[in-house]
């Protein structure tokens, strides 16, 4: 461990300057689009959420009477408070980017709750963590109990915190509420003075607990205030178990919780940029190229179980039904913009397109409205979408906003050129000119914009050229425009007057891509669009969710894998399995694949498809290949179903959500992962809270070779000592006497000894 004294700040360098600014979000204005209609039905939602129960949490940690109860679901079982900050900085971003007056009065009500909650304290803290006082007391005396999902007895606070520093932040910079900043200086006062007797090392310690980007919002307030001690603060919650690798050009990231990851790194990223730190920006490149480059499907997004999968093998989140989560794809958005702004690489904007449309796109239901968790890259398998009254998850957070801030990278400025990134209908308004951007794209591979000015100016605009088109051309007043190529953009410098008009056509094609593993999976894009197949909708359970812990989790039967459809063929003709259909844009004809009621199969956006089971990964073998691999796989899958049939409630131990979901306590365990495989281990005791209604049997696996013994309970009564298999699988019969709905089950080390690792437990019928 690096101590932070080595590194505290004595003189702060020179601020990074951007190479590229983006505008203003309240500069934009979306014009008819998919994107347009998603952020007015997301005004709905924001709209029909109750701000009183999203405040219940503050005011009771503040010691005021709520107006409301909390809301259910996540909200009050341990992580209270934390959409309330994300509400605040989905509020901000619409009223910024629409002007909608509901919105703001709904901010500004949001704020003025909290101020009633900051000053009926005396020690400016704000936040919904349940029993405050209790947690941050122990903490400030240096009593400090972390692990990688809780803190002193919380589901992670320092995550739930940073949420509303967050939308105090945003409610300043988004929306220019002075009330915003004062209690945002205020809060940071309260952490300042809560970790001023802790060590670099106690606070690293506590770091081990998923704290957001904590780090990111120190270093805003040092931006926003100069005052030195907040970048301090910024550093000592900078995490160096994850910072020193990425320092190095180290990737260790298999099997870490992804998005406990990326708001780090947007952090050192921000900190690199307000104090002009070389080294911790190329950390953050770093850390962007693996994830993007190598950890990464088609949709833009990552992670399987919310965990980085290996590099070398995307099988398992292939066959997955918790995919690649929203959260991080919002958060890697998030730092893809902060990396283009200060290195003007148009690679960077590529990712940020494909990101955006395929994933943050889809996860919106585009007729009701409704926020994804996971999003299955598992074949045949299908989406869960929230409800404003039950669903408080984390991706409900960043959902809230995705549509708020849809036309932030839309539009950039060099000084006073121009630059033009993403193909999205809208208006821009900037130095006394409008520019409006129309087109039907991508259903038809052109744009046009618009220039509406007072006066003629001097200028250069940049139009990107995508990495997906070839031949594109750029007109001006209908005449072919004069123009160089710079770093990836079209470059027009000319005296731009009144009512000039430019035209971009964008040619688009077929390409295929595997998963970056390498393996021969395909999936199919259009320029930069996702092609999807739907594949049926029966036994979608859950699919609009309900407030459960597990609801954001599509626990429908999943459709054996030999039953959906591969390709047949060579890899040199694999593009030949699609064939475009006349008169429909962006539809296409599967063809040549290994089941003949699927031939015809037809593809689209991904984005278009809501309510459904689809296919994305399409498997290419040769005949022989197939008629191997399809017996197999046949029995592979018949195995794996038949044990899910019989599960009533499983746990992944090790995996925050899973554990979380279940109510984990402890006392002396502790949890790691080897490569993609999860565990937890103990030399005291560790329980969960598991559904058992006619429960036949306790199934456990653990690492094969690990023969320590272990003590099973079941609502404290010992069912007896235990030792697994050679295999690392156990399985208990079940009391006939211990039926019920919920019990809780326990695992305990014999007496100086500790547990094998225990990778999984399930209770099945």
């Amino acid at each position: 461990m690096i101590s932070l004294t080595a590194c505290s700040i004595v003189a702060v360098q020179a601020q990074q300057a951007p190479k590229v600014e983006a505008f203003p979000i309240s500069s934009v204005r979306l014009g008819e689009s998919q994107f347009l209609r998603n952020q007015q039905a997301d005004i709905c939602y924001l709209l029909g959420l109750d701000a009183d129960r999203l405040l219940a949490p503050y005011l009771k940690g503040a010691g005021l009477t709520p107006k409301a109860e909390n809301y259910p679901n996540w909200e009050n079982t341990g992580l209270d408070g934390h959409i309330g900050g994300h509400y605040l900085s989905a509020l901000a971003y619409m009223y910024a980017a629409t002007g909608n007056k509901e919105v703001e009065h709904r901010m500004d009500y949001v704020l003025s709750e909290l101020r009633r909650c900051q000053q009926n304290r005396t020690d400016g803290y704000l936040g919904g963590v349940p029993a405050p006082d209790k947690i941050w007391g122990e903490i400030a005396q240096g009593n400090i109990r972390a692990s990688s999902f809780g803190l002193n007895d919380r589901w992670v606070p320092l995550y739930n915190i940073h949420k509303i520093y967050a939308g105090l932040r945003d409610a300043w910079l988004m929306a220019g509420r002075k009330d915003a900043k004062e209690m945002l200086v205020k809060l940071t006062d309260w952490m300042v003075q809560e970790v001023s007797q802790l060590s670099d090392e106690q606070i690293q310690q506590m770091l081990i607990s998923e704290q957001g980007g904590l780090n990111e919002t120190f270093a805003d307030v040092y931006d926003i205030t100069g005052d030195k001690k907040y970048l301090r603060l910024a550093h000592q919650f900078s995490d160096q178990r994850m910072l020193q690798p990425l320092l190095k050009g180290e990737d260790n990231l298999t099997g870490k919780h992804a998005n406990t990851q990326i708001p780090k790194v947007i952090g050192y990223k921000r900190i690199a940029d307000v104090e002009g730190l070389d080294d911790w920006d190329r950390a953050a490149k770093f850390f962007w190229d693996v994830v993007v480059g190598q950890r990464s499907v088609s949709i833009g997004g990552n992670s399987m179980r919310e965990h980085f999968n290996p590099t070398n093998d995307f099988t398992g989140l292939l066959e997955s039904e918790q995919g690649p989560e929203s959260c991080n794809t919002y958060n890697m958005l998030r730092l893809t913009k902060m990396l283009y702004q200060t290195t003007a690489d148009k690679s960077y904007m590529d990712y940020y397109e494909r990101a955006l449309y395929n994933h943050i796109l889809s996860i919106f239901h585009p007729v009701q409205g409704g926020f994804v968790y996971f999003t299955p890259m598992r074949s045949g398998h299908y989406r869960v979408y929230s409800q404003p009254q039950t669903s408080m998850w984390c991706c409900v957070g960043t959902g809230l906003e995705n549509p708020a801030r849809y036309g932030e990278m839309i539009y950039a400025h060099e000084g006073n050129d121009l630059i033009v990134n993403l193909f999205i209908p809208s208006t821009l308004t900037w130095n006394g000119m409008t520019v409006t951007q129309t087109n039907r794209f991508p259903q038809e591979p052109s744009t046009t914009l618009t220039l509406a000015m007072k006066k003629a100016s001097n200028f250069a605009i940049k139009i990107r050229q995508p990495k997906w088109t070839e031949g594109m051309t750029v007109t001006v007043g209908g005449e072919p425009a004069t123009y160089n190529t710079e770093n990836g953009y079209i470059v027009i410098q000319r005296k731009w007057k009144d009512g000039d008009v430019i035209h971009v056509s964008l040619p688009m094609h077929l390409t295929a891509e595997t998963t970056p593993d390498g393996k021969p999976q395909y999936s199919f894009l259009y320029g930069p669009v996702v092609l999807a197949a739907k594949t049926g909708t029966d036994r979608q359970d859950g699919l609009f969710a309900d407030e459960s812990r597990g609801g954001h989790i599509a626990h429908g039967p999943q459709i054996p894998l030999n039953q959906m459809p591969a390709l047949v063929g060579s890899k040199q003709d694999v593009l030949q399995h699609l064939t475009p259909v006349q008169g429909k844009p962006l539809t296409f004809r599967l063809q040549g694949v290994t089941l003949p009621a699927f031939e015809g199969l037809t593809l689209v956006p991904f984005y278009q498809l809501y309510d459904c089971r689809y296919q994305i990964y399409f498997p290419l073998y040769s005949q022989t290949e197939w008629n191997e691999q399809q017996q197999k796989m046949a029995a592979a899958e018949q195995e794996r179903l038949t044990l899910e049939a019989r599960t009533i409630d499983k746990i992944y131990c090790g995996e925050q959500q899973s554990e979380s979901d279940h109510f984990f306590a402890a006392e002396g365990s502790w949890n790691g992962s080897d490569g993609e495989q999860h565990w937890r281990r103990a030399r005291g005791s560790f329980s969960y809270r598991m559904k058992a209604p006619d429960a036949s049997s306790l199934r456990i696996k653990a690492f094969a070779g690990d023969r320590q013994k272990l003590n099973i309970s079941v609502n404290d009564k010992l069912l007896g000592t235990f030792q697994t298999q050679p295999d690392g699988l156990l399985e208990v019969e079940w009391p006939k006497d211990m039926q019920a709905k919920t019990v809780t089950l326990s695992i305990s080390a014999e007496p100086k000894n500790e547990t094998p690792r225990v990778t999984e437990i399930r209770i099945c019928k």
